[in-house]
């Protein structure tokens, strides 16, 4: 290899950092979160179950879909902020395998869903690439707002144990800290309003039944230990529907001909949050001088 070569292969390592998104890695143990984790509601734990369980596939097909494009970003600060959304991306999606993988029991089975989304994957992958960004801008559009709402609501979280906490934080502030990148890749390269509100409209009804049919699954396989918990169950439904009603403004937001997911500000709940995994929890990456996790 000439010393061009390894100029231009290494090339990543002087690019401009990336402001506001760090790429963390997470040290926990999924194996100590309860099954019925989430306010001690199985319903409510059953859909952040079902969520985790599209999270490898999906947050692969996001990096994918940026990547499609990538070449055609020219601005040096978006290429670093693609990076940093890269390497968050990478992270969860081994955070979250980590998590289904301690649940792949006898009676409590997420592998003959997860074989299902691999098909769509692979079809989604087939679709234009202004397709499949404008799918991740939706998704991440969605993971934010969940994220925004969970850190939102500390009197849900304590009910969590140290793991449980660790791992959907974690994820949360991260999401919230790239959720513009994939948008502005698509701003960049197609800036098409249209395109993206009709593919918005698809993936909601389309994420809200997937979610739906993959807690529902997971509910019935747990049935003799869900069903009796008739209080837990209806506290869950009640902070699912008090979430979907709180969370409208924000989504509805997202088909505004000027909307830009930045305009929704986390910041004050957000640093709150990043001081209490570092001072409260350790976890490493949330202190004053994090060390980088470098990608490219």
């Amino acid at each position: 290899m000439t010393t061009t070569q390894i100029a231009k292969d290494k090339s990543y390592l002087n690019r401009p950092k990336a402001i506001g998104i760090t790429v963390r890695r997470l040290n926990y143990n999924p194996k100590a979160i309860r099954r019925h984790f989430f306010a001690n509601s199985p319903v409510m734990s059953h859909l952040l179950t079902a969520l985790s369980s599209t999270f490898p596939i999906g947050e692969q097909f996001f990096v994918h879909s940026v990547r499609n494009v990538r070449d055609k970003v020219k601005d040096e600060k978006l290429q670093a902020q693609i990076a940093a959304f890269i390497g968050q991306e990478a992270m969860h999606s081994k955070a979250h395998a980590e998590f289904n993988n301690a649940w792949r029991r006898d009676d409590y089975q997420l592998d003959n869903f997860q074989v299902w989304l691999a098909r769509r994957d692979e079809f989604i992958r087939t679709t234009h690439p202004k397709l499949q960004l404008a799918i991740t801008c939706a998704f991440e559009h969605f993971t934010a707002l969940l994220g925004g709402y969970i850190l939102r609501h500390p009197e849900v979280l304590s009910t969590l144990d140290e793991d449980a906490t660790k791992l959907w934080v974690w994820h949360a502030i991260e999401e919230i800290e790239h959720r513009a990148v994939a948008f502005d890749v698509y701003q960049a390269v197609y800036k098409d309003t249209k395109v993206r509100r009709n593919i918005m409209r698809s993936v909601t009804t389309g994420f809200a039944s997937l979610t739906f049919y993959s807690a529902t699954r997971l509910f019935w396989q747990d049935r003799r230990k869900s069903l009796p918990k008739v209080s837990r169950n209806l506290y869950g439904i009640y902070l699912i529907s008090k979430m979907m009603i709180e969370l409208i403004p924000e989504y509805l937001s997202y088909y505004k001909e000027d909307f830009h997911p930045s305009e929704i500000d986390y910041t004050d709940i957000v640093n709150h949050w990043k001081a209490k995994l570092a001072e409260e929890y350790q976890v490493e990456g949330f202190q004053e001088h994090p060390q980088p996790v470098l990608y490219s």
